[in-house]
C-alpha cells in the first residue's frame, strides 16, 4: 500500500518462493482453438490467458475467448491457483456462465515405467520421455524404436505437474452450480515456448472426454 493515501502499489513485486516452479505460466499467452462435443456443434475461437502475481503465494488466472470471424466475445472465466506446501496446487475457477470449479493437482515426483519388446518385459524406475504420444489419466504411452513403455506415476494422485517438463494436469474436486457438467480436467503444457491447453469434460449423458484444445504463444 502507498504510504501517504493507502492506494494500491503500482510496483513490480517479487515473486513468492512458493510459485518458483510455476513461473514459466507468468504473463499472457495468446493463440486460437477448436471445440467440440458429440452433444453440440465444433467450432474455432481465439483465446487469451494471463497469469499474474502480486508478490503473494497466489498465481492470479484469467481467460477470454472470442469468435474469430467478428471477434465477438464468447467464454470467459477468472480464478486462482495456490500452491500449496505439500507440493500440491489448489485451483478456483468461475466461468461467465455461472459454473465453478475447484481443482487440484499434485507434484509428479517419480514414475514407473514398463517397457515391452518382442523379446520381453522389464520395469524401470525413470524420468519422462523427451517425446509423448498418448496420455490417458496420469498414465503415458509412447514409443521409442521397438520398444512401447507405460509409465504411470507411482504416488496415487488425480490431478499432476511436472516443472521440470513443465505440464500441468488438474482434475476437478469440485464443478459447482452445473446441473449437468459432472467433471473436468485441465492439461497445461509448454513446448517449444508454446503452451498447449486441453480441456475434458463429462456430463450426466456422456463420459469424459476431449472438450477444448488450444495453442497459445506468449505476447
Amino acid at each position: 500500500m502507498d504510504g501517504k493515501n493507502g492506494a494500491p502499489g503500482t510496483g513490480t513485486f517479487p515473486v513468492h518462493p512458493s510459485l518458483a516452479p510455476l513461473t514459466y505460466l507468468l504473463g499472457t499467452w495468446k493463440g486460437e482453438g477448436e471445440g467440440g462435443f458429440p452433444t453440440i456443434n465444433s467450432f474455432k475461437y481465439g483465446e487469451q490467458l494471463t497469469f499474474t502475481h502480486s508478490g503473494k503465494p497466489v498465481i492470479a488466472y484469467s481467460q477470454k475467448t472470442w469468435k474469430l470471424a467478428s471477434g465477438e466475445p464468447m467464454h470467459a472465466e477468472s480464478g486462482y491457483w495456490r500452491p500449496k506446501p505439500d507440493g500440491s496446487i489448489d485451483v478456483v475457477i468461475a466461468q461467465s456462465t455461472g459454473l465453478v470449479e475447484v481443482q487440484s493437482s499434485s507434484e509428479l515426483s517419480s514414475t514407473s515405467r514398463i517397457m515391452t519388446h518382442p523379446k520381453g518385459t522389464r520395469t524401470d524406475s525413470l524420468g519422462l520421455p523427451d517425446e509423448i504420444w498418448l496420455s490417458f489419466g496420469t498414465s503415458r504411452l509412447w514409443k521409442t524404436d521397438n520398444w512401447i513403455q507405460l509409465e504411470t506415476p507411482t504416488q496415487e494422485s488425480k490431478g499432476t505437474y511436472d516443472a521440470e517438463k513443465k505440464v500441468v494436469r488438474l482434475q476437478s474436486e469440485l464443478v459447482g452450480n452445473a446441473s449437468k457438467v459432472k467433471e473436468i480436467t485441465r492439461t497445461f503444457e509448454v513446448v517449444n515456448g508454446e503452451l498447449s491447453y486441453v480441456v475434458q469434460m463429462a456430463t450426466n449423458l456422456v463420459s469424459l472426454q476431449p472438450h477444448l484444445k488450444a495453442w497459445l504463444k506468449k505476447l
